[in-house]
């Protein structure tokens, strides 16, 4: 499932909004969701570009998965060498698709938004600041 920030920070929110006096215990949960959520604008998840791999979730670790049944530590080790040889190749891109994203939101907004030429002695309505 891939969210934007600004729904991920939403969920986070309500999930220590729900916890009341119990955050301490409720924000690991919390931050381990957000660090292995995949984002939109990047296609990857903060845990992934951080260290070049995907997170094993917990409930992977104590139930029998293809993804356990195939694991070899010494290609295993191998792996995650070629994963972080790698790693600056996939920030870049990941850069690159945050960049394409923005592009397309600015697109998205510049279309909608309806241009209104002001004229020296147009009324305006301002914000007071008290």
């Amino acid at each position: 499932m891939e969210v934007t920030n600004r729904k991920m920070l939403k969920i986070i929110k309500v999930r220590l909004e729900e916890a009341k006096g119990a955050w301490p215990e409720e924000l690991p949960n919390v931050l381990w969701a957000y660090r292995t959520t995949v984002r939109t604008p990047t296609g990857e998840t903060p845990f992934g570009l951080t260290y070049g791999t995907k997170v094993v979730i917990p409930i992977e670790v104590g139930v029998t998965s293809m993804r356990r049944e195939v694991f070899h530590k010494n290609s295993n080790d191998d792996q995650l060498k070629i994963n972080l040889d790698c790693l600056d190749e996939v920030r870049k891109e990941a850069s690159q698709k945050m960049t394409k994203y923005q592009q397309k939101m600015v697109e998205y907004y510049n279309k909608r938004v309806k241009r209104k030429r002001l004229d020296i002695g147009d009324l305006v309505l301002t914000k007071s600041h008290q």
